[in-house]
């Protein structure tokens, strides 16, 4: 048999048995395929089993087999307490796909609590997820409890920091001394369990303080601030006890530090507003209050502060708009009645609307504080006499309640000089040397002295107050002034004309026209000299009653009433002039 006839017998043959060849290729790939199901880990990977992890103080979560030492990574990042270390076990559970498990919903609802209730305002940038806390965990149970105000300690043998924090949540807005005071122990012993912990000697801090244990608070809170910088509540709080202290510029510069640490963090911004506003530096406090508006345009507290600043620098217009949108918030309010007050006389010159707002104050109380000395002082200086009357009653109320501010002792220094009444005045100005010492109350001095006649202690405290600046001018016409009463009127000769060389004219080369005219003997060139005064300054008032009493004594009728009706316009309380009232004030 050939070779083709040999192929051609082989095909009859498999022909032939081609269906049981089939029958049997089909019988090995079912083999081969079930062989290889039993080593299918090499090929398709199975379901990870959930098993029940033991975590610290008896508490368990389920976790993946796979994850390791997850579980004590999201607690100590709980356990950390700052800002960021919260988020990142936000994030963690999150990333790990954990937020589904016990241990997860659990943890997530722990950790959006902390930076609820310790941190309201963070630099968390993500949104928080869903809490569905799991009820059979004792996290859960504390954080119900302290929702509801219930301290729920630990027990005896916890070592499980969380469990001695999360209580305290409870305490947050606690005053009561004593009960705060009982969470101290827990919280001593939550510092030893873990000592890198910011939340435990920040809520230590919190129970001092209110306890007004000042030092033991300052201290907790600086360990907190020490661990970590992003602990801002525990910085605010060192800021409260240095403002308490009297250390306000210190508590500035740490708020400061703050804003920049933490640019968007309203709160922080919040309190340094409230800073600069109680340490009266109106031109910081005024922009950092703005900024606090533009997140609540209608937050009652910062328009009065806002209003406050701008009448304070002198911006009264402005002011008018905050205190329009406080007007439907509280329109009795103390300090808004003193505000509308100070525009009106200020802003308006209107004394009347003025009064109307501080007698609406004075009659709900008449207490000694800015109020009563600013009504008092505008109604001493109205030209109705029925005011003045009010304003005298007012101050010596002031004056008579315990021992009067240095602004009630101003206040009445100044009417006395108003009234002449020399004696009085200088009784007022010993404390205010003492306690105020400044070249204001130097100048004062010398007019007091020179009322009553000591022209040597006058010529003294002249002396003192050109000697500080002699490019004062007020210092320089004082010390001229009293070179004359003393005497010395070459000196104050050679001073006269030595200014009047240097000015150009106005107001106070008027005022040195009046003292030359002191000096000479002859009145010719007095009235010369009163003339020129007369000519810079129409409203001198010196000149005009030195002239009326020139013309007076001369027995010139007429002139002597013109200058003094001119005189009593400008001054118609002025007690020199009201002597001659009935004399020449009924003559036209």
């Amino acid at each position: 048999m050939n070779g083709w006839d040999k192929i051609r017998s082989f095909l009859t043959m498999y022909k032939s048995f081609y269906p049981c060849w089939r029958l049997l290729g089909c019988g090995i790939l079912w083999a081969a395929l079930f062989v290889c199901s039993c080593r299918s880990d090499r090929l398709i990977r199975e379901t990870p089993i959930m098993v029940q992890a033991p975590l610290t103080g008896g508490m368990k979560s389920p976790v993946r087999l796979s994850e390791g030492g997850i579980v004590e990574e999201i607690r100590s990042a709980a356990e950390r307490g700052t800002p960021s270390s919260l988020q990142n076990g936000l994030d963690l559970i999150r990333s790990r796909e954990l937020g589904g498990s016990e241990f997860g919903r659990v943890m997530n609802t722990v950790i959006v609590t902390l930076i609820q209730k310790v941190y309201p305002n963070p630099m968390v940038r993500s949104q928080f997820p869903v809490l569905d806390p799991s009820q059979s965990r004792s996290y859960t149970k504390i954080l119900q409890d302290a929702e509801q105000g219930i301290y729920a300690p630990p027990q005896p043998n916890s070592q499980d920091y969380l469990e001695y924090m999360l209580p305290f949540l409870a305490f947050l807005e606690e005053t009561n001394r004593e009960r705060l005071l009982s969470a101290l122990p827990n919280l001593k012993r939550a510092e030893e369990l873990n000592p890198h912990g910011v939340l435990a000697p920040y809520f230590t801090g919190l129970v001092y303080e209110r306890a007004n244990q000042i030092n033991p608070a300052s201290l907790a809170y600086e360990r907190a601030y020490t661990l970590s910088s992003e602990c801002y509540p525990a910085a605010l709080g060192l800021v409260r006890i240095m403002e308490a202290q009297g250390r306000a510029k210190e508590a500035i510069r740490l708020l400061e530090d703050l804003v920049f640490q933490f640019p968007d963090n309203i709160i922080i911004k919040r309190q340094l507003a409230l800073a600069y506003y109680r340490n009266r530096d109106w031109s910081q406090a005024e922009p950092a209050i703005r900024e606090v508006l533009q997140r609540n345009n209608r937050e009652a507290e910062f328009l009065l502060m806002q209003a406050h600043a701008l009448v304070e620098q002198g911006q009264l217009l402005k002011a008018a708009a905050p205190l329009d949108l406080y007007a439907a918030v509280n329109p009795a309010n103390r300090l808004y009645l003193f505000l509308r007050a100070r525009v009106q006389a200020e802003g308006y010159r209107n004394q009347e609307a003025a009064l109307t707002y501080l007698r609406s104050i004075l009659r709900l109380s008449m207490i000694n504080d800015e109020v009563s000395v600013y009504a008092a002082g505008l109604l001493l200086e109205s030209n109705r006499e029925e005011d003045q009357t009010e304003g005298q009653a007012l101050l010596r109320h002031l004056l008579e309640a315990g021992t009067p501010s240095l602004a009630v002792m101003d206040l009445a220094f100044k009417d006395a000089i108003r009234r002449e009444a020399w004696q009085e005045a200088k009784s007022y100005l010993t404390r205010l040397l003492n306690e105020r010492f400044s070249s204001q109350y130097l100048a004062s001095a010398y007019m007091v002295e020179r009322g009553l006649g000591n022209h040597g202690a006058a010529l003294s405290y002249a002396k003192r107050v050109y000697e500080q600046d002699p490019s004062n001018e007020e210092g320089s016409i004082a010390y001229i002034s009293a070179l004359i009463d003393s005497g010395r009127r070459e000196e104050a000769g050679n001073l006269i004309e030595t200014r009047l060389a240097s000015l150009g004219g106005g107001t106070v080369k008027a005022r040195y026209y009046y003292l030359r005219s002191r000096i000479g003997g002859d009145e010719e060139a007095a009235l010369d000299d009163l003339r020129s005064s007369l000519f810079e300054d129409p409203r001198n008032l010196n000149a005009l009653i030195a002239l009326f009493d020139i013309y007076r004594k001369r027995g010139d009728e007429r002139r002597a009433v013109y200058y003094y009706k001119q005189a009593l316009s400008f001054a118609p309380n002025n007690p020199y002039l009201r002597k001659y009232e009935k004399e020449y004030g009924e003559q036209r």
